[in-house]
């Protein structure tokens, strides 16, 4: 478990399957609005421990979002206090105007493209790659999916819907995960089903009951619920093997 660098201006977090453990194929992990927190780090590792190499690129510090920023917004955030989430509102908009840019947009995409090189790169991953990303992340990786066919699995947790002419472009299934509190994405997931349906693209989406954005969180007391989050990985993990050739 490292800091490499895949290009100028560029690091990620790298995990490796511990020695002993059956290469399965590679992850690129994209993190949450928050950037590469502890979090995300940790779910690196967990995926490592399964067997997947996984590279998980910070592509929001170049944005000003650095991992540290991003958790000083969070706790704002879902502080307990409403004066404080309220007071925090104009710095989150501050933060995070790089990021919602159409230059923005390309740029990550680039940088999530260089993930998946380091990772074709890689002896024994064989082709056998795959994208998984938390509520921003979510997004980009449906985004990766219609942007790079070299990706074989897409697996977006709470991800804001790509726009429905990029789903005609997605050569990958992709099981998505929602809660069912989650008033935005559940709007919009009938529409979202209905345009995989029409493009052919083999699409399952997950729903869990009272749960809400960022189930699977468990650094967020307020959003965590413990339940989903275990099924989800359960299903991940399935989901990979097959996708990727391992069952």
């Amino acid at each position: 478990m490292t800091t490499i660098t895949l290009t100028k201006g560029l690091t990620a977090y790298r995990a490796d399957p511990p020695k002993g453990v059956e290469l399965r194929g590679g992850l690129v992990l994209i993190h949450e609005i928050w950037g590469l927190v502890p979090h995300i780090t940790d779910v690196a590792d967990r995926f490592a421990a399964e067997g997947y190499l996984v590279i998980a690129p910070d592509i929001l510090s170049g944005a000003g979002v650095t991992p540290e920023i991003g958790a000083e917004l969070e706790s704002l955030v879902f502080n307990s206090d409403e004066a404080t989430r309220t007071a925090a509102q104009p710095k989150l908009r501050e933060k995070l105007s790089a990021s919602k840019s159409p230059e923005y947009a390309e740029e990550a995409l680039g940088y999530l493209g260089k993930a998946v090189d380091a990772l074709f790169d890689e002896e024994g991953i064989d082709g056998r790659v795959a994208v998984v990303g938390f509520c921003f992340g979510g997004g980009y990786s449906f985004a990766l999916a219609a942007a790079d066919r070299r990706i074989r699995a897409a697996l977006p947790f709470y991800g804001y819907p790509p726009e429905p002419e990029a789903v005609t472009s997605i050569a990958c299934p992709v099981l998505a995960f929602y809660g069912d509190q989650d008033e935005g994405l559940m709007k919009s997931l009938p529409e979202l089903t209905t345009t995989m349906e029409d493009a052919r693209v083999e699409f399952t989406a997950t729903v869990y009951p009272d749960a809400g954005h960022a189930f699977f969180n468990d650094t967020n007391t307020i959003t965590y619920r413990e339940d989903a989050a275990a099924d989800a990985w359960v299903k991940t993990l399935a989901f990979l093997d097959t996708s990727l050739g391992n069952a």
